[in-house]
């Protein structure tokens, strides 16, 4: 099963892709989507759109992980990170593809064991389980391997209790 994780974002946007095969998770690609300040903002969101959905099309994921939105101390950014969200939300719709949704603390405490982790544990960590030969980069990208990771654990191991997929969204 291939599991596509999204760091959502409008600046850029991480993705991160991992493939399942009984209890074995391994690194299939990651990377980021980058736009500039420079652009119009519906520009940006129309080329995060048309890019995810050609990660989609490109690696046919089984399921789609995106990170939820937690507090932001600048009301501003959380209302652009929130409508890029929103973008990325139709594309998976778009894609009929299902997903899941983790906190932050989710993510970290599947990664790491431990909800207030920082980035760079969270990098190491990813490198580690994913046996890469270097930290992945961006940091978005790590994060949207992380949310990838957290959903193929969770997944496999809470299956039931997603009582017939009813937490899964489509």
């Amino acid at each position: 099963m291939k599991i596509l994780g999204i760091d959502p974002g409008y600046g850029i946007v991480g993705y991160g892709i991992v493939e399942k095969a009984g209890n074995k998770i391994t690194h299939v690609t990651h990377g980021a989507l980058f736009t500039g300040k420079e652009e119009r903002f519906e520009d940006r969101l129309d080329y995060i759109y048309a890019e995810l959905m050609k990660l989609i099309a490109q690696y046919s994921p089984e399921i789609i992980a995106i990170e939820s939105l937690y507090f932001y101390k600048n009301a501003k950014t959380a209302i652009y990170v929130g409508e890029a969200r929103g973008v990325i939300l139709l594309a998976i719709k778009h894609s009929k593809t299902p997903y899941l949704e983790f906190t932050p603390h989710q993510v970290k405490l599947t990664v790491t064991g431990y909800g207030r982790a920082e980035k760079k544990q969270i990098q190491s960590v990813m490198k580690m389980l994913l046996k890469l030969d270097e930290i992945p980069k961006p940091d978005d990208a790590a994060d949207a391997l992380a949310v990838a990771w957290c959903a193929a654990v969770s997944y496999t191991n809470h299956l039931n209790a997603f009582s017939s997929l009813d937490r899964i969204k489509r």
